[in-house]
């Protein structure tokens, strides 16, 4: 019997290329989305691929979706062998133009809902003896970015609980792996960019700093050699591998700055990375008024 593999935020991007190409490596693929009126571009490219995927409902800030989900899973395939924990969103902004309401969000697509789905599968794989749990993480979960604060830091909170599970339940056969893509060019960056509502609001004491963050993140987007599929090879590795990693990093670029942090003094990686990237920012954009308040 194929291992069944439960793929969250499959309707696009990483998610959808991730579900599909594990199916075509022999994977039984149970791909969700949040809502299945957006499942329509997954069948379609399933069909194209000429591969068999069973498409599930699954909100990852709703629990009583996720037990279906999961339980509906074990009662076809009498458990369940994987994780990819990719659902989450986007929120692009400096700190001060977030909205209270938006972090909370974030946090719960990111955070919080991974958790959640975790927490579903883990008995049976605990109860197997055997099992993958697969984060998608980022590397802004090693690296903090400007304008993505409240993004990166579900994201370190992503890499902290997957480093403390990793500890914790492969004693019991449950693999945990963290992938941790650079930029790859998916909606993310188009209909799924995660704008803040204040963001570029012309009230903002940030605005012309954030469209120059903008600018140099669609350029390295433009620049960017790294596809999903190359994200999917990796989560295919690290679920067949017999003892994989617990990082996996995707895009040369994001491997060169995790590099530099981790070999230089962390004073000489803030004057050279991060002073390079405040610089860029706030030369050609017009001065901020810091004295400004709301």
């Amino acid at each position: 019997m194929r291992d069944s593999i439960l793929v969250t935020g499959a309707a696009t991007g990483l998610g959808k290329e991730t579900a599909l190409y594990l199916a075509e490596h022999g994977f039984r693929v149970y791909a969700t989305v949040r809502d299945l009126r957006h499942a329509d571009g997954l069948r379609e490219a399933a069909d194209a691929r000429q591969v068999g995927i069973s498409v599930l409902p699954l909100d990852v800030t709703d629990t009583t979706s996720i037990q279906h989900a999961v339980q509906t899973i074990v009662a076809e395939c009498g458990g369940i062998y994987g994780v990819v924990n990719n659902a989450g969103i986007g929120l692009r902004g400096y700190f001060e133009d977030l909205a209270e309401e938006e972090i909370r969000q974030v946090f719960d697509a990111n955070v919080f809902g991974l958790m959640a789905v975790t927490r579903a599968a883990l008995p049976y794989m605990r109860g197997a003896r055997r099992g993958r749990i697969i984060l998608i993480s980022s590397v802004g979960g090693r690296i903090g970015g400007l304008g993505v604060s409240a993004y990166c830091a579900t994201k370190f909170a992503v890499e902290g609980f997957g480093e403390s599970l990793f500890q914790e339940v492969g004693p019991l056969g449950v693999r945990v792996v963290l992938v941790e893509p650079g930029i790859i060019r998916t909606e993310r960056w188009t209909t799924n960019r995660g704008l803040a509502k204040g963001a570029l609001s012309p009230t903002s004491v940030y605005r012309d700093w954030f469209a120059e963050v903008e600018k140099g993140s669609d350029a390295l987007v433009r620049a960017s050699t790294a596809t999903p599929a190359d994200v999917a090879a990796l989560v295919h590795r690290a679920l067949v591998a017999k003892r994989p990693r617990l990082r996996y990093m995707v895009g040369r670029k994001a491997k060169l700055a995790v590099g530099l942090k981790r070999w230089m003094p962390d004073r000489w990686f803030e004057r050279l990375y991060f002073g390079m990237m405040m610089r860029r920012v706030t030369r050609p954009a017009a001065r901020v008024n810091i004295a400004t308040v709301d």
